[in-house]
């Protein structure tokens, strides 16, 4: 297992060892997708050191103040609420782990075009998980998705997954993508935005002595 690592453009860690903690630059975004189930919040709330906007907070505060109302009668509620919160939470600066829903490929772009006028990057993190994997963990939680949302998250998860691990170069203003196998989740223990490591200082050699050139011969004048 690897102790930490540093993303930068695309990492694709199905197959290689999981590292133990993921490093981003101090002050950056870390945006962490996936399906319904695959343990997005769990990571978060496990991993993040460092503020967390997670749609599902907003979503159990609504359903602490309304008990007994079905979730699809304040659904528009919840996705404003939890949106107003993660505008303030940007402007607020500092380093942040916000959880996406997937479907909504605007609210990326969004997030990279006002990260990169605040001089800071984005990252995308995408928790792979099986529909299987993902169906079970809704289970687990005790909150299904409809087959129609679950087709819908799908479709946006495979893109988001063509996305992370294709060639070429990432979308304007994301900085790097990381997919991370949900076997493999269990490995990583932090996920940390610190500065960047100093650069090495040059080696200093000593200055060679200056070369002093031979004295030139002087002329004795000859008797007689």
């Amino acid at each position: 297992m690897s102790p930490q690592l540093r993303p930068h453009a695309r990492h694709d860690l199905t197959g290689r060892p999981a590292p133990a903690r993921l490093a981003y630059p101090a002050d950056d975004v870390l945006v962490v997708s996936g399906l319904p189930g695959s343990g997005k919040s769990t990571l978060m709330r496990r991993c993040a050191r460092a503020r967390v906007i997670d749609s599902q907070h907003t979503r159990a505060r609504f359903a602490r103040a309304l008990p007994g109302v079905p979730y699809a009668l304040y659904r528009p509620l919840v996705r404003l609420a939890h949106y107003l919160r993660l505008r303030a939470a940007i402007r607020a600066g500092g380093p942040l782990v916000v959880h996406d829903c997937g479907t909504l490929p605007w609210v990326r772009r969004a997030l990279a075009r006002t990260t990169a006028r605040q001089g800071r990057r984005l990252h995308l993190l995408l928790l792979d998980a099986s529909p299987a994997q993902a169906a079970d963990g809704q289970r687990r939680r005790g909150r299904r998705v409809s087959r129609y949302a679950f087709a819908r998250h799908r479709r946006a998860a495979a893109a988001l997954r063509t996305l992370v691990t294709a060639d070429g170069p990432l979308p304007p203003g994301v900085a790097s993508a990381v997919l991370l196998p949900r076997a493999s989740a269990a490995h990583l223990t932090t996920i940390e935005f610190t500065p960047a490591p100093a650069p090495a200082p040059a080696p200093q050699h000593p200055l060679p002595a200056p070369r002093t050139a031979p004295a030139a011969p002087v002329a004795v004048p000859a008797n007689g």
